[in-house]
């Protein structure tokens, strides 16, 4: 998501570059590794590709790669110590004991933004909530203006800052090479895809652009081996939907605008109010959950763009979560994490404003509500059906908006994937191996991360409860639970910690950095260390 998207998509990054503050460089103490050899003992293994869970095993890994993974006996039995791998006794070596823990693949989030100057204007907060919640990998749509995100991109994968793993998409038209300059034509749009895969950009993120130029994109990014996302704006969809740039060589969609344009049964495009007007942004939102009633699910249209989008390998990150407010704003509003984890500053963006993009609850009523909760009724349905057709469903968050934080919001539409009636083992396989391998098929190439195999890079998590029993334990302020013994409740999970590139992180260290970033900023800032939400 973008500010105001009527003013296109370059303004807002080049404001982002202007003041975003990158991360700062690794101190000694944060993230041990990578290790000349790493265990981790006694784990219970999910590994990513939708099977069952697995344990006790060891995994060994080297530097950032795992080159070892060892049943070493049954549950409930005790492990003989002989079938375990030695540990070496020289060099840089570590074990970790995660005896009836979890171990899963980190977390891919395929859409993300990393802050900005209104909102947070450290990337270093946002990569420690990325990272605490689980998330080893984002990719950028974009994370910031294009040479400030491919810089912290190189700077991750020399592992000199805090922060997952990148991947870099950008808008067309972008750069500073290109400021001053618009495409208008199929040539410029080539011209400019040309520019983008010699600087480092790993693949675009489109609007609904018209159709000439919309090919000439697809053309040169499919040609050059780079990977390609659309969101399909309501101001340009009924010229592009999502079928129709699916037959242009789209390979991915993120949201769902598009999508049900594709399959409407009785109208052409959305019969919107005759005051609409989509500067407003109440309207825009507001309205465009009233196309639940305007498709037929499991009807002959419904079934035939099924069809299709399984015929071209299409990906779809639905990214539920950034909407979800839309549903409930006061759930969304008092969620258990902004009183210790959202600075004052991005509460503020949040809140109800006509300046702050996605801050639209000017008059937000019960039929809104009402009105979005069908809407994902109907979204939710067409999710499930296309996963159990073989569909590739994957995970996003477009966090920084909506009131969804960054990292909370990801963990969030993993449990809206569950609501979907994804089981949580498709659930984790959207979120980590079907992730990679949307990253890796534009390259042809195999995956290199997302599944815990031999041979792949050290990208894992590993928390104390059974995630796929909860999902909620994934969030960094973990799952409520009774606690029987004492009769209260408690805090439960949360991840301890995330291994990026062979590097183990304290996930709770993570937290208690930002938990500092916010009570400085609210010291500095105390009259916004409230929402600002007058209450009588």
């Amino acid at each position: 998501m973008k500010k105001f998207l009527l003013f296109t998509f370059v303004a807002l990054p080049l404001l982002v570059s202007a003041q975003m503050i990158g991360g700062p460089d690794r101190k000694a103490n944060e993230g041990g590794g990578p290790y000349d050899q790493l265990i981790i003992r006694g784990v219970t293994m999910i590994d990513g590709t939708g099977g069952p869970p697995t344990g006790p095993v060891d995994i060994v890994v080297e530097k950032n790669k795992i080159v070892d993974i060892v049943s070493v006996g049954v549950p409930h039995i005790p492990i003989d110590p002989a079938q375990r791998p030695k540990l070496k006794t020289k060099g840089n070596v570590k074990e970790i004991d995660a005896t009836g823990k979890y171990i899963m693949p980190g977390i891919i989030d395929l859409h993300v933004h990393t802050g900005g100057p209104e909102k947070a204007p450290e990337a270093e907060y946002t990569y420690k909530l990325w990272l605490a919640n689980g998330i080893t990998t984002v990719r950028g749509v974009p994370a910031g203006e294009l040479e400030w995100s491919l810089a912290e991109k190189a700077r991750s994968a020399s592992n000199k800052i805090v922060a997952p793993r990148m991947i870099s998409f950008h808008r067309p038209g972008t750069g500073k090479e290109w400021e001053g300059r618009k495409i208008l034509t199929p040539a410029d749009a080539k011209e400019w895809v040309q520019y983008a895969k010699k600087k480092g950009v790993d693949g675009l993120k489109l609007g609904a652009h018209r159709p000439e130029i919309m090919k000439a994109l697809l053309d040169e990014a499919n040609a050059l081996g780079m990977g390609s996302t659309a969101h399909l704006a309501q101001s340009g969809v009924a010229q592009m939907n999502a079928l129709d740039a699916s037959r242009l060589g789209l390979t991915s969609m993120t949201h769902f605008y598009g999508l049900f344009e594709s399959m409407y049964e009785n109208h052409d495009v959305q019969p919107w109010p005759l005051d609409i007007n989509y500067g407003d942004e109440q309207h825009r939102f507001g309205q465009v959950a009233r196309q639940w009633n305007l498709v037929k699910p499991g009807g002959e249209k419904w079934n035939a763009l099924l069809d299709e989008f399984i015929e071209r390998d299409f990906y779809i990150n639905p990214t539920m979560t950034i909407y979800s407010a839309g549903r409930d704003v006061m759930a969304a509003r008092n969620a258990d994490w902004h009183a210790k984890y959202t600075l004052p500053t991005q509460m503020d963006f949040f809140t109800p404003s006509r300046l702050s993009h996605g801050a639209y609850w000017f008059d937000w009523t019960t039929e809104d509500e009402i009105e979005w909760k069908r809407f994902y009724h109907v979204w939710m349905q067409f999710l499930n059906d296309y996963k159990n057709r073989g569909g590739k469903v994957t995970v996003g968050s477009d966090s920084g908006f909506i009131y969804n934080l960054y990292g909370f919001g990801t963990v969030l539409e993993l449990e809206m994937l569950q609501e979907a009636g994804f089981h949580p083992l498709e659930v984790v396989r959207a979120a980590t191996m079907h992730g990679a391998e949307e990253i890796f098929k534009p390259l042809k190439k195999p995956i290199e991360f997302g599944v815990i195999r031999e041979g792949l890079l050290a990208d894992m998590i590993i928390v104390g409860e059974n995630p796929l029993q909860n999902l909620k334990v994934l969030y960094g302020t973990g799952a409520v639970r009774l606690n029987d013994e004492t009769g209260k409740p408690e805090r439960v999970g949360g991840v301890e910690l995330t291994i990026k590139d062979g590097i183990v992180y304290d996930a709770k260290q993570l937290l208690k950095d930002v938990e500092q970033m916010v009570n400085k900023q609210k010291a500095e800032r105390p009259d916004a260390t409230k929402v600002n939400l007058k209450q009588n």
